[in-house]
C-alpha cells in the first residue's frame, strides 16, 4: 500500500484524533502549526515531521512566508492532501493547495465557508433562510439598511471564529462611532439583524457531496452570549425523530448542497426566531466544531467526528468507498466554564451519566450520556447551578479569537 502524505495545518492544539487515525491508515503526517504551540501535547508518535510558522499575530501567519516555506517541503516531498485543522487555518490550506495545485477546496469555494459576507450572499442567492444582512464598504447602503431593519443589529467580523469580536448595537449612532472607530478594517466587517431565538449547531460529515452524517444540538447558553457575558456554555444533542432534527437536517442540506462542499466535516449554526418560529441559517465551516462538540457527538452516536474525517479523506486519495458505522441514537449534553481553580473538583458531579470530565486546565468541563432527553436537561441544570454558586469566574471579552 502506497504511503501517502498529508499536511495538517493549525494555529490552535487540535486535531489529535484526526492525526493519529490517517497514521493508523498508514499513512505519513506532517504538521505545521503555530511557533508557541511548540510544547503542546501533539500525537507525536503519529506525526513524522513539524514545521513551525511564527505568528504575526494571534492566529495569523504571514501567507508569504508560508508558501515560501511549502515550496521547500516540496522540494523533497510529494504532498497528496493539505488539511486545515481550525476555521482559521481554511485560507491558509485554500491559498496552498491552489498554489501548489494540491486537490481540495480551493480559494473560491473556501469563502462561502469562511468569509461571512460570502457565505451570507451565496445563501441569498440559494433562496436560504437568513437575517436581512449588508456590507458596511458604503455609506448609503449602510444608512438605507438602518432604516429599512429595525435595529438590534450586530456588527459582525467577516473572518472570524466562534463569537469573537461581534457587536450588538442598537443605535444608528452607535452603529457609526463604531464604524468610525474600525478605520482602515471597516470592509473586514457586516451587518445584519439580531433575531432572538434559540441557537442550534448541526455536526456533518460529506463523503462524494452526500450527507452521511449529521448530528443535530441546541446551544442552552449561545456562544454570543457566553464571549460577552461570561458563564456556562452548555449545549445538548437533539432526538433524531424530533421536529427540530428534522427541519435542521433539510436546512443543514440545503446549506451544504448549495455551497458546493464535496468532502469532509462541517460545523453549521441557525437560528429559531422567537418572532415567527423559522430556522435561519447563521453560519458554517469546513471543519470539526470547537468547544469540545466532538465529544458531545461522540456521546450520543458512538461517531468520532475526526477519526471518520481522516478516513473519508484516507479513502479519497486512494479512490476507494466509505461507509460510516451505523451511529447510537443517545442524548448527551456538554458544560463547559471557566473557573478558579486549576484543577476543579469533580467528585461533586459523578454520576453515572457522565462520559468523560474534559482536562481543560481553569475549566470545568462534562459530558453526559443518556438515553432519556430530560435526564441530560436535568443534569446540565444541576451542574450549571452548582458551577454558577461555586465555582465560576467570569472575565471581560477578550479581543483574541477563540475557537
Amino acid at each position: 500500500m502506497e504511503t501517502k502524505t498529508i499536511v495538517c495545518i493549525s494555529c490552535y492544539y487540535k486535531g489529535y484524533d484526526f492525526m493519529d487515525e490517517m497514521h493508523k491508515l498508514g499513512n505519513k503526517v506532517i504538521l505545521v502549526t503555530s511557533e508557541n504551540l511548540k510544547e503542546k501535547n501533539w500525537p507525536w508518535d503519529a506525526i513524522n515531521e513539524v514545521f513551525y510558522m511564527p505568528e504575526v499575530k494571534p492566529s495569523v501567519w504571514n501567507l508569504e512566508h508560508l508558501i515560501q516555506g511549502f515550496s521547500h517541503l516540496m522540494q523533497t516531498r510529494k504532498v497528496h492532501a493539505v488539511i486545515a485543522l481550525d476555521d482559521y487555518d481554511v485560507e491558509k490550506a485554500a491559498l496552498i493547495r491552489e498554489s501548489f495545485r494540491i486537490p481540495g477546496m480551493g480559494q473560491t469555494t473556501h469563502r462561502y465557508f469562511r468569509d461571512k459576507l460570502a457565505m451570507r450572499q451565496k445563501a441569498k442567492d440559494s433562496g436560504i433562510n437568513m437575517p436581512e444582512f449588508t456590507a458596511v464598504f458604503n455609506n448609503d447602503e449602510v444608512n438605507a439598511f438602518v432604516e429599512k431593519v429595525p435595529s438590534p443589529w450586530v456588527l459582525k467580523p467577516r473572518s472570524e471564529a466562534s463569537a469573537s469580536g461581534i457587536k450588538k448595537i442598537k443605535t444608528k449612532e452607535e452603529l457609526w462611532d463604531e464604524l468610525n472607530a474600525l478605520g482602515e478594517e471597516r470592509h473586514l466587517f457586516l451587518l445584519e439583524s439580531f433575531k432572538p431565538g434559540d441557537v442550534y449547531h448541526v455536526d456533518s460529515l460529506t463523503f462524494n457531496k452526500n450527507i452521511i452524517f449529521t448530528s443535530a444540538s441546541k446551544y442552552l447558553a449561545p456562544p454570543m452570549q457566553v464571549s460577552h457575558e461570561g458563564g456556562v456554555f452548555r449545549t445538548k444533542t437533539l432526538g433524531r425523530y424530533s421536529e427540530e432534527f428534522k427541519a435542521l437536517d433539510e436546512a443543514n442540506t440545503k446549506v451544504l448542497s448549495n455551497f458546493g462542499l464535496m468532502n469532509g466535516a462541517t460545523h453549521t449554526e441557525f437560528i429559531r426566531s422567537k418572532d415567527d418560529g423559522k430556522y435561519y441559517f447563521l453560519e458554517t465551516s469546513s471543519r470539526v466544531g470547537g468547544a469540545h462538540i466532538p465529544d458531545l457527538v461522540e456521546a450520543s452516536s458512538n461517531i468520532n467526528i475526526w477519526r471518520e474525517w481522516a478516513k473519508i479523506e484516507d479513502a479519497l486519495l486512494r479512490g476507494k468507498d466509505y461507509t460510516i458505522a451505523k451511529s447510537t441514537d443517545y442524548y448527551s449534553g456538554l458544560i463547559i466554564a471557566l473557573i478558579k481553580d486549576k484543577e476543579p473538583d469533580y467528585s461533586q458531579f459523578e454520576s453515572e451519566e457522565v462520559v468523560k470530565f474534559l482536562p481543560i486546565d481553569y475549566h470545568v468541563g462534562i459530558v453526559y450520556k443518556s438515553s432519556d432527553a430530560a435526564v441530560i436537561q436535568e443534569k446540565l441544570d444541576l451542574a450549571a447551578e452548582k458551577i454558577h454558586a461555586e465555582m465560576l469566574n467570569i472575565l471581560p471579552p477578550k479581543s483574541k479569537p477563540t475557537s
